[in-house]
């Protein structure tokens, strides 16, 4: 009996041992591949969880939250889906004194409410109707009304974010503020520029006389696309322009209102803490941003599973393989099997999406990179996990 009992504990010890290492052996690849870049000055938050029961597979510093570029977009453009619809459109009105005579007998007021599409293609429709309406001239100028929105006009937590992809916003803007590839920092010069050529290749003369009045009446409703084509637009692009216009709608013209807004979605919906949305903007310019892996994991897992507006949320995300353009990477071996968000900035890589394996299970995984990382740090682990 006393053999029997000392049999009965070692084989208890050895099974013990054995389960303590079988973790570390399915984890091994992912520690070294985290320890590397730990060791070079990277901090790393990364996840991966099984998309049907959340089952947490494997990981690094998953809570530990970093700075996460434009995977921010994939937050908060959840977050806008959910609560506004998909179907939601913005309406920009159009103001002036017409009775027919084929003169604006005003001036022409653009009423900005925070259209993030209003692109050449569209306002030369918008010209097309005032031209069907019989209009051939403006007796006064155009004008912007851009009381929609605060006074400010950039985002104070993108300081250090270089200028170039810093864009302005304001309410009525076109182009997305840029002219070419340039942008632009003043919105209501571009769109009069804009403007007018559209008018005057349309045959529509702007006389700008000053004694012209303010109109008292709306002439037309210009229309914006659904949100799902403005969101979608925003995550295959990051477009950071069209998504910051939309958090500041959201937030009656103020940023702070509409992170706000984010924020309480994430904590009413999903038991989010702010700590854990930590964000001061929806493109992922501030380098004041904190997400982590975890956080954006249970996100992309919630918007796989909502009927309601899961199927646009996924459709807006990258494809591999699936797109005109092509992701950074260029892995023959993932097209059609991923689905993501990106995010880049000096110091800042990051990466969040869906992950088909090779024998048909979905995966959804978060990787967060904050300093001096490459692309091939990024995908390595991306890779990995998608051979298993």
């Amino acid at each position: 009996m006393k053999y029997l009992f000392r049999l009965v504990v070692i084989l208890l010890c050895l099974s013990v041992s054995l389960g303590a290492q079988i973790p570390e052996t399915i984890n091994s690849g992912l520690n070294s591949w985290a320890t590397r870049l730990e060791d070079k000055g990277v901090r790393v938050s990364a996840g991966i969880w099984d998309i049907q029961t959340g089952t947490f597979l494997e990981g690094h510093q998953e809570t530990r939250p970093l700075i996460p570029a434009s995977t921010t977009k994939a937050v908060a453009t959840y977050a806008l889906l959910k609560s506004l619809k998909p179907e939601a459109t913005i309406e920009t009105e159009i103001l002036g004194d017409f009775d027919g005579d084929f003169t604006v007998n005003s001036d022409l007021v653009f009423v900005g409410s925070g259209d993030p599409f209003l692109v050449s293609e569209r306002l030369w429709m918008m010209v097309q109707e005032l031209k069907e309406k019989g209009i051939r001239r403006i007796r006064g100028s155009l004008v912007f009304d851009q009381t929609a929105f605060d006074s400010q006009k950039y985002n104070p937590d993108w300081a250090g974010t270089s200028r170039d992809t810093m864009p302005v916003i304001q309410p009525f803007s076109v182009n997305f503020n840029r002219e070419g590839s340039r942008l632009v920092t003043d919105a209501n010069k571009l769109a009069r520029l804009t403007l007018t050529k559209i008018f005057k290749d349309n045959g529509i003369d702007i006389l700008d006389d000053s004694r012209a009045k303010s109109p008292t009446r709306k002439l037309l409703t210009l229309t914006s696309p659904p949100l799902r084509e403005l969101v979608a637009s925003i995550n295959k692009f990051s477009n950071n322009f069209m998504i910051e216009m939309l958090v500041k709608r959201w937030g009656d013209g103020q940023w702070p209102a509409g992170i706000k807004k984010i924020q309480s979605f994430y904590s009413t919906q999903l038991k989010l803490l702010p700590s854990q949305i930590s964000i001061a903007d929806g493109s992922g310019l501030s380098k004041n941003n904190r997400l982590s892996a975890k956080t954006l994991g249970t996100i992309l897992r919630t918007a796989w599973f909502d009927f309601e507006v899961g199927p646009e949320y996924i459709s807006s995300l990258k494809i591999e393989g699936g797109e005109p353009f092509k992701l950074r990477r260029k892995d023959p071996e993932l097209a059609r099997r991923l689905r993501v968000k990106s995010g880049y900035l000096n110091n800042t890589r990051s990466l969040t999406g869906y992950l088909q394996l090779k024998n048909g299970d979905i995966r959804v995984f978060a990787v967060i990179l904050n300093g001096p990382s490459d692309d091939e740090d990024l995908w390595d682990q991306i890779e990995r996990w998608a051979d298993q």
